[in-house]
């Protein structure tokens, strides 16, 4: 890049100044621009001057190279200063698991609970390390408490390797997201021990159509509506009250 080539050109102007007769200032103001600061400082200026202007040259002439370039950097910008951090992660697992104790253990998906609940564990136990590379964050266990005074959590010569890292990663914090303990709390309130045992096409229930999601509403408006009596069957039902109060008369006057 244009860039890249500011310090050798700088050098390279403070070494043309230094060998070039330098004329006899007259006013402080000169002395100043002829000292060898302000020949660096001049020479500076032109640099990022030309090296700004060839980018705005190769920008102009290259469109679409300079936009994946301006994404790429705006995108690494943006990572990066999203980026989630320990609170974020605390708050995120103090959440899950106040929404897993609201639950039966008989309804709470045995994946959610038994992650929140080795996390909630290695928490207490001080193992939770979060390490930072830049643009996202990784949530690992390690074997002992920072704290810890004990002769294996102290010396280096025992340390965890970092090809086990992988092994040991339990989190990834990217864009604002911790993306495994948000996959783990997906259908949190769902027991999938309970269907086991039901054939393979009843494990999984799929969305209903818009057909289906009408006749059910269709059904339930239909249900709260009184059922209508024929004409008939009222005329029906009035001969035979007055048949029935006649005969109670008869009795009566017998």
């Amino acid at each position: 890049m244009a860039w890249f080539r500011v310090p050798r050109r700088t050098l390279c102007a403070a070494a043309e100044a230094a060998a070039a007769p330098v004329p006899v200032p007259s006013s402080r103001w000169e002395k100043l621009k002829a000292s060898k600061a302000g020949v660096w400082c001049r020479g500076l200026f032109s640099d990022y001057k030309e090296a700004c202007r060839e980018i705005v040259v190769g920008a102009w002439e290259r469109p679409l190279k300079a936009s994946v370039y301006a994404t790429l950097v705006g995108g690494a910008y943006a990572c990066f200063h999203t980026k989630p951090d320990r609170p974020s992660f605390e708050a995120a697992l103090l959440g899950c698991s106040n929404q897993l104790c609201l639950l039966s253990p008989w309804i709470r998906s045995g994946a959610a609970d038994g992650h929140v609940q080795t996390l909630v564990k290695l928490h207490n136990e001080g193992r939770l390390r979060l390490a930072s590379l830049g643009l996202l964050t990784l949530v690992y266990r390690a074997d002992y408490d920072p704290d810890a005074a004990l002769y294996e959590a102290r010396c280096s010569g025992l340390s965890v390797p970092w090809r086990e890292l992988p092994e040991r990663v339990l989190d990834v914090g990217f864009v604002g997201r911790w993306w495994i303990l948000d996959s783990k709390m997906k259908d949190y309130d769902v027991n999938e021990a309970e269907f086991k045992h039901l054939p393979a096409h009843m494990q999984v229930a799929s969305a209903p159509g818009v057909q289906e999601v009408e006749r059910s509403e269709r059904l339930h408006g239909e249900a709260w509506t009184a059922p209508a009596v024929e004409e008939d069957e009222e005329e029906e039902t009035r001969v035979a009250d007055g048949d029935i109060k006649a005969a109670g008369g008869q009795q009566t006057h017998t």
